[in-house]
């Protein structure tokens, strides 16, 4: 397939694309600095900012899906619906957040006590990034969460996967690695299963 990234440099992007690089797509990585992006095979390189959508879509024309990864902070939804409209790409998965998962029935995690205020702006920016995809009536999006701790770690393709609740382990652990959270990212583009929906995936 041909894919567009963008967010490409980051932590959880630079592993999508070494992910999709090694099951044979086709990857344009856009990043403001492009230095930053591994040199793959199937990657090409183009510099983007997801703040200046007329520029942007020029760069997801003519791929099969598009890919956000970067931070909510940093982005403006709107803008970035508009590129990939733009563009005419149909598909657009979004590398979402831990934070608008429930941790207990109808209660988001970042409403609940404790959670640290360091991430509450991000998280919140994510829940309403997703709120704004569910009235999305054009694109086949979906938006994919990973666990409460999201970190470098190994590929070993044995995970579970959740829909809105977050999901934790035996040992009372949330969490994922970005490699695996990349592999969980790279099967639902070859074989949708959760389309214009959110879904979650953890240990």
């Amino acid at each position: 397939m041909k894919i567009a990234l963008i967010g490409a440099s980051g932590q959880a992007g630079s592993r999508i694309l070494a992910e999709l690089s090694s099951r044979g797509h086709h990857v344009t990585a856009i990043a403001r600095d492009t230095s930053k992006i591994a040199t793959l095979p199937g990657v090409t390189k183009a510099v983007g900012d997801a703040a200046e959508p007329e520029a942007l879509a020029p760069l997801l024309a003519g791929h099969d899906a598009v890919i956000s990864s970067i931070h909510f902070l940093a982005s403006d939804v709107e803008k970035l619906l508009a590129a990939v409209k733009q563009a005419g790409v149909a598909r657009y998965l979004v590398v979402g957040g831990a934070g608008s998962l429930e941790g207990a029935p109808g209660q988001k995690i970042f409403d609940s006590p404790g959670f640290p205020a360091i991430y509450l702006a991000e998280a919140k920016a994510g829940g309403a990034f997703l709120e704004r995809l569910k009235q999305e009536a054009e694109l086949d999006w979906t938006f994919l969460s990973p666990s409460a701790e999201f970190h470098a770690g190994e590929r070993t393709g044995q995970f579970r996967l959740g829909t809105d609740q977050l999901l934790v382990s035996e040992a009372g652990r949330s969490h994922i690695s970005f490699e695996d959270y990349a592999v969980a990212l790279a099967d639902e583009i070859e074989a949708p299963q959760h389309s214009r929906r959110r879904f979650t995936v953890g240990y």
